[in-house]
């Protein structure tokens, strides 16, 4: 059997939207911009998963639990990319290539910037845990077969302790967003970029129904033609037989 430690005490430490499980299952599940059965892939081995939507405080909160528990050896990266933000996408950069002042070497995400992390907790991240990617997998039987392949891979506890980090949240009022850090200029671009999703999300379904509306609208018109030729070949026959 492999080998446990004893998470953080109060381990996950920082809040956020998850769900845990057995803090002694090695690995941690991120459904990225997808809200999928936390509980269950909990059930089916994890010890944490939960969603990521921002490419700064969103990757740190989940680095943070991680690290605080040497028993994850794995991440498992699933669900949809998020529009914008592409925390996916900087999640796996960060793990690769790690942190240049302050920003995430090889991010295409709007903002990311790692404020609430140092060189060694990013360091420790990189090297506890193997990130594995079946992004945009959404699918709950591929997600729960990846994670009991991981689970008869487990190395066991990794060899340092738990280590803490406090993650510090901006303040904010109803309906603002936070971000890492306290940037004004940074708050104002998560504004703006969280309105222009929803505007790309609007714009996509008005596009979804217009298609719709055309397609129904051409495939009655087809179904019209095809009526108009049957009637008239049935016309032609019965005039030539009379």
């Amino acid at each position: 059997m492999a080998e446990k430690k004893q998470p953080a005490s109060g381990w996950p430490l920082v809040k956020g939207d998850f769900h845990s499980g057995d803090p002694n299952n090695p690995i941690a599940v991120v459904t990225m911009g997808s809200h999928l059965d936390e509980e269950g892939i909990c059930k089916a081995g994890a010890a944490i998963a939960g969603s990521c939507k921002t490419e700064n405080l969103g990757l740190e909160k989940v680095i943070a639990n991680i690290i605080a528990n040497p028993n994850i050896r794995f991440m498992l990266c699933c669900g949809t990319e998020v529009k914008g933000h592409l925390s996916g996408q900087t999640m796996k950069a960060l793990h690769k290539n790690g942190v240049k002042e302050g920003r995430v070497v090889g991010a295409e995400g709007a903002i990311p910037f790692i404020e609430n992390l140092k060189e060694d907790a990013i360091k420790r991240f990189q090297e506890q845990v193997e990130l594995v990617d079946i992004m945009e997998t959404e699918d709950m039987g591929k997600i729960k077969a990846k994670i009991d392949e991981l689970k008869a891979r487990d190395p066991g506890a990794f060899k340092a302790d738990p280590m803490v980090v406090e993650v510090k949240e901006a303040a904010a009022g109803a309906g603002e967003v936070t971000v890492a850090g306290a940037n004004p200029q940074f708050v104002e671009i998560e504004k703006r970029l969280d309105a222009i999703e929803k505007k790309i999300e609007f714009a996509d379904a008005e596009i979804a129904q217009r298609v719709g509306r055309k397609i129904g609208r051409d495939i009655g018109i087809l179904y019209g033609l095809v009526a108009g030729l049957i009637i008239f070949m049935l016309l032609f026959l019965l005039a030539s037989v009379g």
